[in-house]
Order: structure tokens, then sequence, then C-alpha cells
């Protein structure tokens, strides 16, 4: 899966009911910074803290990364109730879909993230992960999901069965015929739409 292909999302907004996915860029950084400063999210995340300037280095890196495919989750409502309102005031969290199995190129490591507390529990993450688990399959071609939670995520592990995967080592979808045709139809409200600029006119030089 080469850069061209995971960079596919740097002009792509994906709308559904409750939220939108739009490309992660260097104006949503700081909001992205703020987040990583609870504790908890960096333990559910497996991050490290860094630094305002270091998050900077880590969405550019990002953007430009052949393996990864990232959106910033945004509130659908506020965003398209007040159209100029700033992205950075309707982010609830990010969705990561990762392809780094060598030998399994049709397989992607999905990762999602409610970071504001008050926009969990709503169905933003369940969504979030719908949208992007049927891009993956609309436009990168993935048969297979899995996602890797703590066994003390009893949130995340609850919403990823509810979306039909099935707990081994990790959580794993296989899309057949049928599950691709369920993910399809769970998303057949979304829409997709050029991103009003792409990742290459965001990020800092």
């Amino acid at each position: 899966m080469g850069a061209a292909t995971m960079r596919l999302n740097q002009n792509t907004v994906l709308v559904g009911k409750k939220v939108v996915l739009v490309p992660y860029t260097s104006e949503h950084v700081p909001r992205y910074h703020e987040w990583m400063k609870s504790e908890e999210l960096r333990h559910l995340t497996a991050s490290e803290p860094l630094t305002l300037e270091q998050e900077y280095e880590m969405q550019r890196s990002w953007c430009e990364d052949e393996d990864k495919c990232t959106f910033i989750v945004l509130d659908a409502e506020k965003w398209q109730a007040q159209p100029h309102l700033p992205e950075e005031s309707c982010m609830v969290g990010d969705v990561n879909l990762f392809l780094t199995d060598l030998e399994d190129p049709n397989l992607g490591e999905i990762e999602v993230m409610i970071a504001e507390p008050s926009c969990r529990g709503q169905g933003f993450g369940t969504e979030a992960s719908l949208l992007m688990m049927a891009y993956g399959v609309k436009k990168l071609g993935l048969t297979k999901f899995e996602a890797k939670i703590g066994q003390e995520n009893e949130p995340s592990i609850r919403m990823f069965q509810k979306l039909h995967f099935k707990q081994e080592v990790t959580l794993r979808l296989a899309v057949n015929e049928p599950e691709q045709k369920w993910i399809l139809e769970q998303t057949n409200h979304m829409e997709e739409k050029p991103y009003r600029a792409g990742c290459s006119d965001n990020c800092p030089v």
C-alpha cells in the first residue's frame, strides 16, 4: 500500500449523521495537544507526553505516512449548524487505520478515540469507526479489520463487539460479502466530499 494510496484522504471529508471525518491538519494540533495532556487518554492510547512542537512534527509525519490513514472526528451538529466555526471547536476525537501487516495488505488495524468526555456514550465512536471501515473497504480494498484494546477498556471492547468484531487475542473482523454489505448499509448515509484544503497546504514547513 503506497504513499499515494494512504494520502487519498488528505482531500476527503466523510459526512455521517453524528460525526464528520476530516483530514488531520496543523489547524487541529493545539486542541489535540490539549487532549493528550490527559494521563487517562495517554494510557488508553499508549502515548507518550509530547511538547506542542513535537505534536506538530507528529502531525506532519502522520500526514506523510504511507501506512496510516487519519481523520479528525468532528461533532456533525456543531459543524453543520455553524459553518464558519473553526473546526478546532467542533473536534471530539480521532480515528486511524494502520496498514502495517506486510504479510496481509488487506488487513487494517482500526483505532478510535473520543477525547471529549461530554461526547462519550453518544455513538460518536461507533459511527466514526463505521465510516472509517466503509472508507477502508471502498477506497483501500481492505477485507479484514482488527482492533487492539486493553482488557480494562470495556466500553471500547463492547463497541467493537457491536460492530461484529470477534474477540480472539485481538478483536478482528473478516469482511466477507455479508459483512461488507452490512458495513455499507450502516453507512449508506455517508457523504464523501472534497476537503477545503489538502494536507500539503496545511502542514507546517
